[in-house]
């Protein structure tokens, strides 16, 4: 009976580590990471697992989007957390800072394209999120940036949001003061922006 037990143990400890509950990765910028909002239960991540929950789908939120983050930046933190979470589900929201820092657009692309592969490689879905910037760099580099998301998405045949501030951006009573960030009016239509596209890669 001891060898057994002892067996077992080796056995469950030899197992790989993994959650039993999916888990959805949200990896963002300041939109996802809550920036400017009084309580992080404010923000459309947390929102969305309130639904998840209160509609029984049994995933688990891990929001690892990080306030400033460029697409190069999500790109070499992205392999640890694939190793760290094992995401049956990526929800990709970068961009919008390469964008305001005039970054060029090409590899802007090649960036997202690669954490795409690393996310589908590592066994998941991707949800893509567009974003676009105000015409500050002039007609040409403005809509390069808008068309980055729909070409990505249209290459790696991944569900597209494709604008996340849709009915946000040109409302001041759903904006920050900043005029980059939702506040947290603005939150609850983050989540409506999302959930249409998102609810049909989930599993009860």
């Amino acid at each position: 009976m001891k060898r057994l037990l002892i067996l077992f143990m080796l056995i469950a400890a030899a197992a790989p580590a993994h959650a039993e509950t999916p888990v959805i990765l949200v990896f963002g910028d300041s939109i996802s990471a809550g920036y400017g909002l009084t309580r992080v239960e404010q923000g459309w991540v947390a929102l969305l697992q309130t639904r998840l929950k209160e509609q029984e789908y049994g995933y688990q939120m891990i929001n690892a989007s990080v306030s400033g983050e460029t697409t190069a930046g999500g790109l070499a933190r992205l392999p640890r957390a694939l190793q760290l979470h094992h995401p049956a589900i990526v929800i990709l929201e970068l961009g919008g800072n390469d964008g305001l820092r005039a970054l060029p657009i090409a590899q802007m692309r090649a960036n997202m394209l690669r954490m795409v592969d690393l996310a589908t490689a590592a066994g998941a879905k991707v949800l893509l999120l567009g974003m676009r910037i105000p015409p500050n760099y002039g007609p040409e580099y403005t809509e390069q940036f808008r068309a980055v998301y729909s070409e990505v998405a249209r290459d790696k045949k991944l569900p597209l949001v494709p604008f996340l501030l849709d009915a946000i951006a040109l409302s001041p009573n759903l904006m920050q003061a900043d005029g980059f960030h939702p506040n947290e009016l603005g939150q609850p239509q983050l989540l409506a922006n999302v959930w249409p596209v998102l609810a049909p890669l989930l599993h009860r």
